[in-house]
């Protein structure tokens, strides 16, 4: 499993939110590229980056971040945020995204998803985001009445095979995942999955690592790195533990 240090970008700096809410920001580097290269420099094998403001809007707002960052360090990196067209998802990999990630369109328009998986297959994941067990879009802002495995199980008859998976109840709190939760989502995936939400130190990582989930893939967390309850090379060592 790799480690993915998140880096969340609202007006241009590198934030971490609590459970999605946009008014409870905090600024943890003044751009996305400090945060990349902090992280880079710890040992980071890959990026998770997030365009909030995109996600917010409905259309990429931060490219140039992705740009800089892809052009500067040499890491893959895997971008979201406001892909609710065929074009964006072509700017966002011309922009270096190593893959992209789909979120509120890929549940909304089927065509939209068979378009960019014709085109793309192999660099796109879905963003499977809840809220009390139900799937949240347009930036968790709006929760819909299907449950997470349902909508797995949807988008997989329609050719998806990769997914990031968020509580967003959990986001931020750093109290860890509910691994009873992490086991249901993992029996619904059949492809590779990433999970988010809560990881709050070395410990929480080891309990997902323990699982021995052969489609875990990684896990990804931002808050506890850039507040120092574990390192890039500790979380690595500990996903490596299974």
């Amino acid at each position: 499993m790799i480690l993915y240090p998140a880096i969340d970008i609202l007006d241009g700096k590198a934030v971490r939110l609590v459970r999605g809410d946009f008014d409870a920001s905090t600024v943890y580097r003044d751009t996305p590229l400090d945060a990349a290269r902090s992280w880079v420099e710890a040992g980071a094998r890959f990026l998770h980056l997030v365009d909030l403001d995109g996600a917010r809007d409905g259309e990429p707002k931060h490219l140039d971040a992705l740009a800089a960052i892809t052009q500067e360090l040499d890491v893959p990196v895997q971008w979201g945020g406001g892909l609710r067209s065929p074009e964006a998802v072509r700017e966002a990999l011309r922009a270096g995204a190593e893959r992209v990630i789909l979120g509120t369109a890929a549940i909304n328009d089927q065509d939209f998803l068979d378009s960019v998986l014709g085109s793309h297959r192999d660099r796109v994941m879905v963003s499977i985001d809840t809220r009390g067990g139900k799937v949240a879009t347009k930036g968790w802002l709006e929760t819909t009445s299907i449950d997470a495995p349902e909508a797995i199980t949807r988008l997989q008859h329609r050719g998806v095979r990769r997914f990031v998976y968020t509580n967003a109840d959990r986001d931020g709190l750093l109290q860890g995942p509910d691994l009873e939760e992490v086991r249901r989502i993992a029996d619904a995936v059949r492809g590779r999955w990433i999970y988010s939400g809560g990881i709050g130190d070395v410990e929480h990582l080891r309990q997902l690592a323990a699982l021995r989930l052969v489609n875990l893939g990684g896990v990804i967390t931002g808050k506890a790195l850039y507040e120092n309850r574990l390192t890039i090379a500790e979380g690595q060592a500990a996903l490596q533990q299974r």
